[in-house]
This record gives structure tokens, C-alpha cells and sequence, in this order.
């Protein structure tokens, strides 16, 4: 039996999902009154209803008791499930945001595609609302506010915010010249796409002027714990932080096991128990002493292990792996020889060709991929026919000019709902190379989007399949996806699927890349730049490619210019 709060929630709700609809305004205003009445009626939800049917509650008619009664007997309202099963599921979390009704959200929608609290940030990042109708700055500058506020009490944070957050803590920290070691652990330092809190470990002959620096911090909103070995503190941003000053002895220890993961450490001492041996987070002992270990990798050696990098630090097999031989060498952000999958302002990208081209060459790479949006996506500019033609003539004279730098034609073209790319062949022929991807209908079936991309992978215009999840970390989780079965199906074909570097997206999940890389999928880091910072979006790319194992041979911008031409060119012929 739904309670009488659920009951108005519902109706709340049924009232928002009728005005972003379009449907008449009376039918909406009814619903939010029954709800408001509802929430301030006396007696309990039979009382209500009798009330109701008998006329004398106005403004609560017939079809709408019976929709309430439905609800209240099932606990559920099929007419609720039917309206939610036309919008995308983040659309209502935008009516989170202080400012932003149901007319607003509408609009967002219908005009940007803005389905999400990630997407609604992205677009304003991308100053995309400046131009639409009853938006503006100051509403875009209050919107940013509004989601940081919502995000700061979310109880997780994306890996990028933490990161900039812990860096400004240890560059606080270093400048005061009480810290010996001093390293970032947790989560974090395996870097995992979401985060809870921060946790930072050092050495110091004077801890007290460390801890009175870490909890005097400019971005410290509340101190919940300072001691003399350990601090705690709550950020500006909402993130947890934790300072301890340990032992140097003890440092090495200390590192692996607030490192983590929990299974990793549980197999590290299960390990050490074979051996007559105990591990701890204050050391490595045989017959209670404590073995001298200088560092992490002298704890591992000394357990018979070779040394496992952060990252892969998950409980998985890397414990076997470590005690088999040794790692291979994993890719590194120095890798890279070019950006590929980068938008410019011939579609929702802030900078000219030029520009962009510019800042890639000046990061020392050789290349750059332009993927600008397709004709399908209005919303974000695609590309007409005529605009590619534009294109490729700037950057036919551009690769003269730039020379040896080389600018490739790209573009991010929408995978259709029928599997289709979305230009003809002639205008696909243009291109050196076409990253598909899924930017509507997130709605269907796992087996009709499966159909769907393994389609456009079997197109053999497709080089690679972009963000393949569609997920929005902390907004909008993936549309579902037999994700073995689009491997497989880029294993037959050629095909490269995309980690995309995008914070928010860092898709294809590190998960996969093991399966991906067995069957021979090349995974490019792309940073989906839509600004020349996007850029460097590269190196969250590079910490989940870690994560899953992946080696500069795995990933194709770490190839020079003229083999990943070659590796462009094989798809088309």
C-alpha cells in the first residue's frame, strides 16, 4: 500500500513529465493540485479519496481519484511508468537545479538534446545556452552553481575533480617544507572513475606544522578531526580529506594498504600468511620483526612478487600475474604521437581549425584528428554536406602550412536507429577516417542497439566506434549493450572501439580492454576536445587505459603518422 507522501510524489512528478510533454496546462496544474492537497489533508489516504468521489475536495475529479486509488492498492501508477517511458531517465534530475523549471527543462531538451545533468554542465562549459531563448549568461553562470552545489553532496566525485582537488593539497603541503614523502593513496591513486574521498599519507620531522597546514587550507569548509598523526577535513567541493604523518619505516607498508583495493590487500596477506609472515599497514613482519622495506616495491619483493602498479591494484588476477614475472610496460601519457577525435566551431567546438591545430602541435604531437559532429546532430551544428567540403579544403591548406604536422579528415558521424552512418558513401569516401557513434534513442532493447552499432561497425567506412556506452559518469548510466558481442564484432572487421578521455565519460570502461585487447581491438585515447584544456583530457584517457592493462601497442595515436594512416586507409578498402 503506497503511503500518502508517495502518493503526491507521484503526482508531482505526473504533473512535470505533462507540462515537458506539451500537454494542456490545466491537466499538469491538476495533478500538482491534487498532490498539494494531498500533502495537506488531515486524515489518511481513504479518507482523501471517499472525499474525492464524493465531490468535496475541488479540483479532484473522477479519472484522477482512480489513478490515485490504482496507485495507492499497487504501488505503482501505470500511468506514471507510461509518461517516464518518454523522456530519458536523467531529464527530471535537471528540476534539481535551483532555477530550472519544467519550461526551462523543456526547452534544454527539445532545442540541445540536453537530457542530463552532464549534459546540461557540458553545455554550459561549451556556452551552448548563450544563445537560446531565455537563457543567457548570468543563467548559464547560475546553472554551473547550481549543479556544483548538487554535485557537492552527491557522496561521489569524478576522478578529475578529485585529482585537481589532491594536487592542490600536496602542492599546499610541499611548500612548507615539513614534508618528506608525501604521496596521494586510495581510489584515487588507482585512479578509479569515481571517487568518495582523498587520502594522503607523508613523513615528517615536524607533523605539527604539516597538520596545522593541511586543516588551514583555503579550500577547508570544515575540519572534522586534527591530531598530531592524523587530520581530517571536509573540502570546499564536498570531497573527504584525510592527512597521515606516519614512520618512515612504516611509509612502505602504509602506501600498499591504503593504496588498496580491500581484495588486493586481503590476497597480499593471505599471501604473506603462506609464508609465516604478517602484513600490515605498519609493515611486513617474520617472527614479529619488522622487515626493513625502503619502498612499495620491496614489499612486494620481498613477498616474491614483482611489483604491481597502482592501477591494477583491484583483487582481479594481478597477484598471479606479479608472481609469474613481471608486468609489461604499461602506456604512459608520452606515448601519445597525435589527438584524434577533436570538434572545432565547425560544429560545437569553441576554437577555428587553426587554433586547434595549433595547440595539438604544441603539445609536441604530430597529428591531429578533426571529428566534427554529423548533419543529424542540429543540435551541436553537424556538418552539411557543403560544410565538410569547407573543411577539407582549410585543411588541405593547412597540412601544407603545418607540414610535417598533419591534420587528418575526421568526423564523428551518428550511428541512425537503423545501424546507418549519417552521410551517403560519397560524402563518407571523403573522410580518412569516421568514428560512429550513438547520440539518440537510448531507449531501445540491449538486442536493438547491439544491432544497431554492430551495424555501423560493419560499414566499412567506420574506423571506430566512439564512447561506446554513452555513459555519463555520476548522471546517466550506459543504454544497454551486449558489449562482448561489439567487440567481436570489431575483432571481424578491423574496427578500433574509442576510450574516450572525457571525465564524465571515460568510455570504453577499463573492464573491457583486457577482452578488447585478446581479441586484437585497437582502443585509440580520444579526448573529445571541444577546447584546447580538452586536450589534455588525454591523461585521465591514459589512467584508465592503465587500469586496464593497455600498452602504447595497443593504442593507435601512439603510432606515428604513417602508420596510423595506414591504419586509416585499411578500413576503406
Amino acid at each position: 500500500m503506497a503511503t500518502a507522501a508517495e502518493i503526491a510524489q507521484a503526482l508531482e512528478e505526473i504533473a512535470v513529465l505533462l507540462e515537458l510533454a506539451g500537454e494542456n496546462p490545466f491537466k499538469s496544474r491538476a495533478y500538482a493540485n491534487a498532490a498539494r492537497l494531498l500533502r495537506g489533508f488531515d486524515g489518511g489516504v481513504d479518507q482523501f479519496l471517499e472525499q474525492a468521489r464524493a465531490g468535496q475536495i475541488k479540483g479532484v475529479g473522477e479519472a484522477l481519484v482512480e489513478k490515485m486509488a490504482d496507485f495507492q492498492a499497487n504501488g505503482r501508477s501505470a500511468y506514471l511508468d507510461e509518461l517516464r517511458s518518454g523522456f530519458p531517465p536523467g531529464l527530471l534530475e535537471l528540476l534539481r537545479v535551483p532555477g530550472l523549471g519544467a519550461k526551462k527543462v523543456k526547452a534544454l531538451y527539445e532545442a540541445l538534446h540536453i537530457a542530463s545533468l552532464a549534459d546540461l554542465e557540458t553545455a554550459c562549459r561549451e556556452n551552448r545556452l548563450l544563445d537560446l531563448a531565455g537563457f543567457g549568461q548570468k543563467t548559464q553562470d547560475n546553472i554551473l552553481a547550481g549543479i556544483a552545489q548538487l554535485r557537492e553532496y552527491s557522496g561521489r566525485f569524478l576522478y578529475s575533480t578529485a585529482r585537481a582537488q589532491a594536487e592542490a593539497l600536496l602542492e599546499h603541503l610541499r611548500q612548507t617544507g615539513a614534508a618528506q614523502r608525501l604521496e596521494v593513496a586510495g581510489s584515487l591513486r588507482r585512479r578509479r572513475e569515481t571517487v568518495k574521498d582523498i587520502d594522503i599519507l607523508a613523513t615528517s620531522k615536524t607533523p605539527k606544522k604539516l597538520m596545522d597546514a593541511f586543516v588551514g587550507h583555503p579550500d577547508v569548509r570544515r575540519v572534522t578531526g586534527h591530531g598530531s598523526t592524523k587530520s581530517s577535513v571536509v573540502l570546499a567541493t564536498g570531497i573527504a580529506a584525510d592527512l597521515r604523518v606516519l614512520d618512515d619505516s612504516q611509509f612502505a607498508a602504509a602506501l600498499v594498504h591504503f593504496t588498496g583495493s580491500k581484495d588486493h590487500n586481503i590476497q597480499l596477506r593471505a599471501l604473506a600468511k603462506t609464508q609465516d609472515r604478517t602484513l600490515s599497514e605498519y609493515g611486513l613482519f617474520a617472527s614479529e620483526k619488522p622487515l626493513r622495506l625502503r619502498d612499495e616495491a620491496a614489499v612486494y619483493k620481498a613477498l616474491g612478487l614483482h611489483f604491481v602498479p597502482p592501477e591494477l591494484r583491484e583483487g582481479l588476477d594481478e597477484i598471479e600475474r606479479a608472481a609469474a614475472g613481471e608486468f609489461p610496460r604499461l602506456i604512459e601519457v608520452s606515448d601519445l604521437r597525435g589527438a584524434l577525435h577533436v570538434h572545432t566551431n565547425y560544429s560545437d567546438g569553441d576554437l577555428p581549425l587553426r587554433r586547434m591545430a595549433e595547440a595539438t602541435r604544441a603539445r609536441g604531437w604530430q597529428y591531429l584528428g578533426v571529428c566534427d559532429h554529423s548533419q543529424s546532430a542540429a543540435y551541436a551544428g553537424g556538418m552539411k554536406p557543403d560544410d565538410v567540403k569547407r573543411q577539407h579544403e582549410e585543411i588541405d591548406r593547412l597540412n601544407e602550412e603545418l607540414a610535417p604536422f598533419r591534420i587528418f579528415k575526421g568526423v564523428e558521424a551518428d550511428i541512425l536507429v537503423d545501424g546507418a552512418l549519417d552521410y551517403d558513401e560519397a560524402t563518407l569516401a571523403t573522410f580518412d577516417f569516421v568514428i560512429a557513434s550513438v547520440h539518440s534513442r537510448f531507449n531501445l532493447s540491449e538486442a536493438e542497439m547491439t544491432r544497431r552499432i554492430v551495424a555501423a561497425i560493419e560499414n566499412p567506412f567506420t574506423t571506430m566506434v566512439g564512447h561506446l556506452t554513452g555513459r555519463l559518469l555520476l548522471s546517466r548510466e550506459g543504454y544497454a549493450i551486449d558489449v562482448p558481442a561489439v567487440l567481436e564484432a570489431a575483432a571481424r572487421h578491423g574496427a578500433a572501439i574509442e576510450l574516450n578521455a572525457h571525465p564524465y565519460r571515460l568510455d570504453l570502461d577499463w573492464r573491457w580492454h583486457r577482452k578488447a585487447t585478446a581479441l586484437g581491438v585497437p582502443i585509440p585515447i580520444c579526448p573529445d576536445a571541444h577546447k584546447e584544456e580538452g586536450l589534455d583530457d588525454v591523461a585521465y584517457g591514459v589512467g584508465v587505459a592503465r587500469k586496464g592493462c593497455l600498452t602504447a601497442d595497443n593504442v593507435p595515436n601512439c603510432w606515428d603518422v604513417k602508420k596510423i594512416a595506414a591504419f586509416f586507409a585499411r578500413r576503406k578498402k
